[in-house]
């Protein structure tokens, strides 16, 4: 089975860490490949103090996952919480040189990378940035604005920021 048709979670807990391999079916619920879990070891209450241990209860979970499905993990989407992480909510705009052209995915980067310049507390840094909702040209609730013409591009974002040294 290709890479593109199923996707890897990875939890790594403060008691367990879980793989699972999972796949969208006909009916668009998840059809689960393979699972995997070990003891979490170097995890106290989110974070990790010792990474080698925690590697290997990674890797541990990964190769059950991967015996059990019969599949080659290539990635995985990793959740991440506890205590070090924290979120914001931040709104940011470009102007468009040519507001007579469409707005391109382009547009939405330039936007989206500007907020990865925000400064953070020291130790931390912006994990990710979700776009919420868009403005062009004033006119609000817009969920995706690629195709539309305007000048003004905004957007509200919802910044996930965690510490550096967790």
């Amino acid at each position: 089975m290709e890479q593109e048709n199923y996707s890897v979670g990875l939890d790594i807990g403060t008691t367990k860490i879980v793989a699972i391999i999972g796949k969208e079916n006909e009916y668009g619920k998840i059809e689960v490949l393979g699972i995997g879990r070990s003891k979490s070891l170097g995890v106290h209450r989110g974070v990790v103090n010792n990474i080698t241990q925690t590697i290997k209860s990674i890797q541990q979970a990964v190769e059950q996952a991967e015996a059990d499905s019969g599949l080659k993990i290539g990635s995985v989407v990793v959740g991440i919480a506890g205590q070090h992480i924290r979120s914001l909510q931040h709104s940011d705009y470009i102007t468009r040189a040519n507001s007579e052209e469409v707005i391109n995915e382009d547009d939405l980067d330039k936007l989206c990378n500007q907020v990865y310049k925000l400064v953070m507390l020291p130790g931390e840094e912006i994990i990710h940035v979700l776009p919420q909702e868009y403005k062009v040209d004033g006119q609000a609730e817009i969920k995706q604005p690629i195709g539309m013409y305007g000048g003004r591009l905004e957007a509200n974002f919802h910044v996930v920021v965690g510490q550096v040294s967790s």
